[in-house]
């Protein structure tokens, strides 16, 4: 017998957007640029996740990482599904399920060079409390879920570390 494989549940707008209402920092510094990307780091090893990881703020790169089984193309998604969270302030995700619940998709609705800009899973923004959205951390190499999903828990891990 064949075992049944239950799919996984796709989250509402509503839970994205408490994910990104509860994940804000009180501060975002270099030094905790480079905890969180090697916190993801660390996971991903666990995980033998073939995926690289990026932090940015304001513009400049404060943490790159390629783990094996990664390639030239995840970096390719990286930039794209960050500057849709700079451009919308709202996860790379969260963007991409707005569209699909009005009925459309983000390519169609904001009319955006796709080589730019992908409304896939894994970019998330930082947001700094009383400041707003300062930069984006941003994972490719899994299903776009899956790498949403993989941002999410380090965050939440990295935060609870912080309270």
């Amino acid at each position: 017998m064949t075992p049944k494989i239950t799919p996984e549940l796709t989250p509402t707008v509503e839970e994205l957007e408490a994910q990104e209402r509860r994940l804000v920092f009180r501060r975002f510094t270099h030094d905790d640029a480079w905890a969180l990307g090697s916190l993801l780091v660390e996971l991903a090893r666990e995980r033998q996740a073939p995926v690289a990881i990026d932090i940015h703020r304001a513009g400049q790169q404060l943490f790159h990482a390629a783990l094996p089984g990664s390639t030239p193309d995840n970096d390719a998604w990286i930039a794209r599904k960050r500057r849709v969270v700079e451009r919308y302030g709202s996860a790379s995700y969260l963007v991409g399920a707005r569209c699909r619940a009005k009925g459309t998709t983000f390519e169609e609705s904001s009319r955006l060079d796709p080589d730019a800009y992908a409304a896939h899973g894994g970019s998330f923004p930082i947001t700094v409390a009383d400041v707003g959205v300062v930069g984006a951390v941003t994972v490719s190499g899994l299903p776009q879920l899956q790498d949403h999903r993989f941002v999410v828990e380090a965050l939440e891990q990295f935060l609870g570390e912080q309270v």
